[in-house]
């Protein structure tokens, strides 16, 4: 008997070579473990590292803050507060009798501070910072005084004066006080007013420095490449592991559009380093979302001591002349709760790291040795920091 078999339509030549190598790269992917795969990063210049030469400096200034209500100073424990008066009474050509004694209720001794923002010019205003150095009960209302504000070299960059504005509040009386939010320190928005500028670097040279915020080769190479993609090659050129040089337009105008384009180039920073940050004054923890978990078992249990005290009354007998006697008697338990032994599956989601530490149920001071014993055993795929 004759088998008859039908005609199959002829397969396109290298349809099933490819059907089969399509399968396979699919069974590659469901073998590759998921928390090996790596997080990438991408942002913009700007947030990832700063100008060589371009930042603000430090401002800071002794003064006086006048028109208290009774709350400032003690002049009998800040004696700089009356020696600080005097001075400033001398320059005003004020003179006070010799051993003349000031009781002041209404004077506070303060440190003025600002910051002196990069190409800051003569005439523009900063906010201020005024803290009391005295031991004045509250600088709500006062006004600060001409207060002149130096750098670092000792050179005189702004001058400070205005109302003081306190966010706090507070009342006493008969030995009782009711304080909200703090009452030595204040702000005055617009206070000081530049006197001086600080030369700058930016428009001296025919190269910029860009210095990445933290140590990065990988990412140093990446701002390399993609600078030069945008602007040419040969470009920029990577120092170290933190700063690259950068060739810049001679004329300012072209210059500052020069940079306005760089700074807001994508960056792709590379794999991001999974991190752990422990506090462990306060028991804060806080990761990034590149930390995972290899699977791990690990029990936990709690230890508490109760110390119990009962006064107990001894009393003499009649006629003993004796006396009666109170005592302490103490009752201490120790109680153990059972660690039970809890298994911890690989994670690679942050939220699933979360929800296997959760399984553990400690607290977050507990978490702190948990974290620590992972690490050390190879199961927390992370950098262990402790602050």
């Amino acid at each position: 008997m004759k088998k008859t078999f039908a005609a199959k339509a002829p397969r396109a030549p290298g349809k099933t070579r490819k059907f089969f190598s399509f399968l396979g790269a699919l069974g590659a992917l469901a073998v590759l473990p998921v928390f090996f795969l790596p997080t990438h990063a991408q942002e913009r210049l700007k947030d990832i590292a700063s100008v060589q030469g371009i930042r603000a400096n430090q401002l800071i200034g002794y003064g006086l803050v006048v028109g208290l209500d009774g709350s400032g100073d003690q002049t009998t424990q800040t004696p700089f507060t009356v020696q600080s008066l005097t001075s400033m009474l001398e320059r005003l050509g004020v003179n006070l009798p010799p051993g003349t004694n000031l009781q002041l209720k209404n004077v506070a001794a303060v440190m003025v501070t600002t910051s002196l923002p990069a190409f800051a010019k003569p005439g523009q205003t900063l906010d201020i910072t005024v803290s009391s150095m005295g031991n004045a009960k509250s600088l709500r209302g006062g006004m600060l005084l001409l207060t002149p504000l130096k750098g670092a070299d000792g050179q005189v960059y702004a001058m400070a004066q205005g109302s003081l504005v306190v966010s706090g509040a507070g009342a006493s009386s008969g030995g009782s006080k009711a304080q909200v939010n703090h009452l030595s320190v204040g702000r005055i928005p617009a206070g000081a007013t530049v006197e001086r500028a600080v030369a700058n670097p930016f428009a001296q040279s025919p190269t910029i420095k860009f210095e990445l915020n933290e140590t990065n080769f990988t990412a140093a190479q990446h701002v390399v490449q993609t600078i030069n993609k945008s602007a040419g090659a040969g470009v920029a050129a990577a120092l170290d592991g933190r700063v690259i040089e950068v060739m810049a337009p001679v004329d300012p105008n072209e210059r500052v559009a020069f940079m306005a384009r760089l700074e807001n180039l994508p960056i792709n920073t590379g794999i991001t380093s999974a991190k752990v940050i422990i506090n462990a004054r306060t028991g804060s923890v806080v990761m990034n979302r590149a930390v995972t978990l290899e699977p791990c078992a690990i029990a936990h249990g709690n230890l508490s001591v109760t110390i119990t005290n009962t006064p107990q009354v001894s009393q003499p007998g009649p006629l003993s002349g004796g006396q009666t006697v109170v005592t302490q008697q103490a009752d201490i338990q120790i109680k153990q709760d059972g660690g039970q032994l809890v298994m911890l599956a690989g994670a690679a989601k942050l939220s699933e790291v979360v929800k296997a530490l959760n399984m553990i149920g400690a607290t977050p001071q507990d978490l702190l040795a948990i974290l620590q014993a992972m690490k050390a055993v190879g199961a927390l795929k992370a950098e262990l920091e402790i602050i």
